[in-house]
């Protein structure tokens, strides 16, 4: 049952979060962001997944990630989200859905097509009770269907009042730029945000796509900023029972789990205690050094991960030597190429 007595925290504006600008707009984010990729389907009790939700409101996380196909089962997500939103003030809420990867079955089901793109949103509005989604996102590059129809379903969508931005996840630098230039040539609402996967083992954006968007005035917001877990204390003494390693084997796999991944882990984790600081709130730190950066999407499986997590904006600063330690640190560590490593 929904605890219809929930009052959100009077102080949670009171400076504990932190705001940055999405680009050029005039949309501002929290810096630490709450993804409900895992954790936020049929499977983890709703009780649980309100209790995170509304202590992530009380932090001042006002942005709360989702995707067509986040669950298990497909859509769980956005349908659990729904009746828990109904308790917070919408207006204080930006929400955020996505559409590209697999949802349903056919041609229509996936990849960056208007008919996937448009029916997708219009399912996902219903799951989740509203309106309108603040940020809508095209979810993965779509190499066979051009990038004009895709990004004018994205318009499409502003226009009928279904999303308010839109944005474009794990796109390469390239697309990236010829997105922004065929929104600007067609006076198409412009990409706005950018979500590619970041993290210290996993800098593929340092490359090239972190100087586009800066250019160009569009936000970044990086997923998996903890690489799955590895970056936590949990596997500072090998793979632990019960792991996402375990769990879900796709998505942290032993290429991965190699000795001097584990040494590099090991070494990073000393480096954060003489900080004073976790590990994971290291690794969020690290990522929100870069002013480009407009937030870190975090995800959790309870409460006092959301608290940890949030403490990392506190002591976001690295000297000189500390950034050249992890360079250091990371150098002799060559991690196997990634799914979301578009460049």
């Amino acid at each position: 049952m929904f605890d219809s007595t929930y009052c959100p925290d009077a102080n949670r504006y009171d400076g504990r979060m932190r705001y940055r600008r999405c680009g050029r707009s005039g949309l501002m984010l929290p810096e630490i962001s709450l993804g409900l990729w895992h954790n936020f389907g049929d499977s983890t009790p709703i009780d649980r997944q309100k209790g995170m939700i509304f202590k992530a409101f009380d932090l001042g996380i006002t942005h709360f990630d989702l995707a067509n196909n986040y669950g298990p089962p497909f859509g769980a997500a956005e349908r659990n989200f729904g009746p828990i939103l109904k308790q917070l003030p919408r207006d204080e809420v930006v929400i955020s859905s996505k559409a590209g990867y697999i949802m349903w079955p056919g041609p229509y089901g996936e990849w960056g097509s208007r008919k996937h793109l448009l029916a997708s949103l219009d399912q996902s509005l219903r799951r989740i009770g509203v309106d309108y989604v603040d940020i809508f996102y095209s979810h993965r590059f779509d190499p066979d269907t051009p990038l004009e129809e895709t990004l004018g379903a994205l318009d499409s969508a502003v226009r009928a009042g279904k999303a308010l931005y839109t944005g474009i996840s794990s796109y390469p630098s390239e697309q990236t730029r010829e997105a922004i230039r065929i929104c600007e040539d067609n006076r198409w609402n412009r990409i706005q945000i950018h979500q590619p996967n970041y993290s210290l083992l996993n800098r593929w954006i340092e490359s090239h796509l972190i100087s586009c968007c800066a250019e160009e005035g569009v936000g970044i917001i990086a997923f998996c900023p903890l690489y799955q877990g590895l970056l936590t204390d949990k596997y500072l003494n090998g793979v632990p029972p019960g792991s996402r390693h375990s769990a879900v084997p796709h998505l942290l796999r032993d290429q991965d789990l190699q000795k001097p991944v584990l040494e590099g882990v090991r070494k990073l984790h000393e480096l954060a205690r003489r900080r004073g600081q976790s590990l994971a709130q290291m690794s969020i730190a690290w990522i929100l050094r870069d002013p480009h950066i407009t937030s870190v999407l975090c995800g959790a499986s309870g409460i006092d991960q959301i608290v940890e997590n949030c403490h990392a904006v506190n002591h976001a600063r690295f000297s000189a030597e500390e950034l050249q330690e992890i360079d250091a640190i990371l150098a002799p560590i060559k991690m196997p190429h990634s799914l979301w490593a578009a460049d």
